[in-house]
């Protein structure tokens, strides 16, 4: 792929993550943000940053699909970008909690340390917490509750894992993938009452539909080669929308509509010094699954306030994030090829 913005983007929006999280963490309002004051509460930070992940990761995913060699190739790829970052992060957890913990039963007699691994492992029937560990913090029992999403990713590549043997046709593709925006679309915007309290594969119907939508869409956008249709005056025109759908209080039905062409727009539209960002690693997984266990550490010992849990948070997971792409997941990405070797 040519150069492009979307590891900046995407380092930004794990950052975003980080700075919303801290509202609930250190016991402050959402509605405190700067943002969702901005935009008379139609837009907050995590929504910001969640949204835009799940864009760029339809775009990629689908121009993954389309390179890869095989049905097994693919799945292969997923599971290397996720679970070796995944295993290292709970292993941690486990053995670094005991700083935590605060329990009558001796910490490795606690069998909620063994559920938390392999159950949060599976990514189905998540665990957030372990009896002991931060039961006294200001957002109690959690020890990392961003680990909801990635059952919401893994899900949505097995949706789409299910074009792989058409993925040549492109109109066919092209029919299915605007039928399923379009299904996803009605059904979060107008039918949401009859699917938000429903849960499939432990998956909630109100979340699916949501971050689903952003990710067809940017399905949709790679299947119709967008990149060959983004200049500044497109960027600049779709910024005036997003506006003017603020100012008329309608963002939340046009936001799986305008929001993935803007980001989608500045990610494929190189931009000096920012579209050679990632050349120095891709921290934003491990800024993002490292961040909340380090928010909750820091107001266990040190109950800091919104404003200071934001920056010492950051800077840390920020370190955590590079830790990461350096010693496990740029390791693992390593065995990519490792089926076409097989094959071959």
């Amino acid at each position: 792929m040519k150069s492009n913005n979307f590891d900046f983007l995407r380092f930004l929006f794990a950052l975003l993550v980080v700075v919303a999280h801290s509202y609930p963490l250190s016991g402050n309002n959402v509605s405190n943000q700067w943002v969702y004051k901005l935009t008379n509460g139609q837009v907050e930070l995590s929504g910001i940053g969640l949204y835009g992940f799940f864009t760029i990761s339809g775009y990629l995913i689908f121009l993954s699909l389309k390179r890869s060699s095989s049905f097994f190739e693919y799945y292969w790829k997923r599971i290397l970008r996720l679970f070796p970052a995944l295993i290292v992060l709970l292993l941690l957890t486990i053995f670094l909690a005991p700083l935590v913990y605060e329990n009558t039963i001796p910490y490795f007699k606690n069998l909620k340390i063994y559920s938390y691994f392999f159950r949060n492992l599976t990514l189905y029937r998540l665990q957030y917490g372990i009896e002991g560990v931060f039961e006294n913090n200001v957002y109690p029992n959690a020890i990392n509750g961003s680990l909801w999403t990635i059952w919401y990713e893994f899900s949505l590549y097995v949706f789409l894992s299910f074009l792989f043997y058409i993925r040549k046709n492109k109109y066919f593709l092209q029919v299915l993938i605007v039928i399923s925006f379009l299904l996803m679309y009605i059904s979060y915007n107008f039918l949401l009452h009859k699917f938000s309290t429903r849960m499939i594969f432990g998956l909630n119907g109100l979340h699916f539909l949501n971050l689903g939508t952003y990710f067809v869409a940017g399905s949709l956008l790679a299947i119709f080669n967008f990149d060959k249709r983004v200049n500044s005056y497109l960027i600049w025109g779709l910024f005036f929308i997003l506006i003017a759908t603020l100012y008329f209080d309608v963002y939340t039905y046009s936001k799986h509509l305008i929001f993935p062409l803007i980001v989608l727009a500045i990610g494929l539209k190189p931009i000096k010094f920012i579209s050679s960002f990632g050349e120095k690693g891709d921290p934003s997984y491990g800024i993002y699954i490292y961040s909340f266990p380090i928010q909750q550490t820091l107001m266990y010992f040190f109950g800091l306030t919104t404003f200071y849990l934001i920056i010492w948070s950051v800077l840390i997971s920020v370190l955590f994030g590079y830790f990461s792409w350096y010693l496990v997941e740029k390791k693992a990405l390593s065995y990519k090829k490792y089926f076409k070797k097989i094959i071959h």
